[in-house]
């Protein structure tokens, strides 16, 4: 006698018979992945990353760049003695490498490179600098990600249409737009507070911070009637899903976001306007 477990389709099978539908676009492609998920042929990781890869794929580089204002550069003019500590404070790998001005980059400097100053040997930045890579703002996310495959390169400056640096992308930016966020400089470990002073006036505070914590902590007064987060409140100002390096102004307060991904806010910087005496 055939035993009825037997019978049932494999789980390749029941994959197989899914995929054999060919879905006609995009749409019928994407609810042929949740149906999948629905029938727990995948798990919802493995759901994320799919949207995430196909999402990459129409994404530009202009639209997860560090702006320009944002970057961390080192000038060549400065002595080491100047920017190594500024190397250690932000902790970055790279570093773009500047003569006078962010329009004129002449190389990228990796941090571990400057273990020559303290092992005492001879030491020229302009000798260890690597090449820097350029990309057009307008360049797709896929792309550039098999472009730094292919080079070995984690870091590119973007240039916008009239030659100038207009930010810096990094191949963590692109992957983290398959897989989410990935824990970085900008992070907080978990044991940390949620809000940290940076100097007076600025804060860098976690987006799932709750706004009566926020209150507390900065003397502000917002409501947590419709919203729990500081995250979900600057989301409704902002009336879309923000990007690295936008700018939403609340109150006397700006919230610079410093690190989200394409699905929500992660950390954002603080700053509190200083009031000006009113003249009598």
């Amino acid at each position: 006698m055939d035993d009825p477990e037997s019978s049932k389709p494999s789980l390749l099978e029941r994959l197989s018979t899914m995929l054999l539908r060919e879905p006609e676009d995009r749409e019928q492609l994407i609810d042929l992945l949740h149906s999948a998920y629905e029938r727990n042929l995948l798990d919802s990781d493995a759901l994320s990353m799919m949207e995430g890869v196909m999402q990459v794929s129409e994404r530009q580089v202009r639209e997860i760049m560090i702006p320009r204002a944002q970057m961390d550069v080192i000038d060549i003019s400065e002595p080491p003695e100047k920017f190594i500590p500024f190397v250690i404070e932000t902790a970055h790998s790279r570093f773009p490498v500047i003569d006078g001005d962010k329009d004129n980059i002449i190389g990228i400097l990796l941090a571990k490179d400057l273990l020559r100053y303290y092992a005492g040997e001879e030491f020229n930045v302009r000798d260890m600098l690597r090449p820097a890579v350029f990309v057009p703002e307008a360049k797709r996310l896929n792309v550039l990600l098999r472009d730094f495959r292919s080079n070995r390169n984690h870091i590119a400056l973007v240039a916008d249409e009239y030659g100038g640096v207009s930010g810096m992308v990094t191949i963590e930016d692109v992957l983290e737009q398959i897989v989410g966020d990935i824990e970085d400089e900008y992070d907080f470990d978990e044991d940390e507070d949620n809000i940290i002073a940076v100097d007076s006036g600025h804060y860098r505070v976690k987006a799932d911070t709750e706004i009566a914590d926020f209150n507390e902590a900065l003397g502000a007064e917002f409501s947590d009637e419709e919203y729990d987060t500081v995250g979900g409140l600057v989301l409704q100002v902002a009336g879309q899903l923000p990007k690295r390096g936008d700018r939403i102004h609340l109150g006397e307060f700006t919230f610079t976001v410093l690190r989200a991904d394409s699905r929500r806010l992660h950390l954002l910087l603080v700053e509190r306007k200083k009031s000006t005496p009113k003249i009598p």
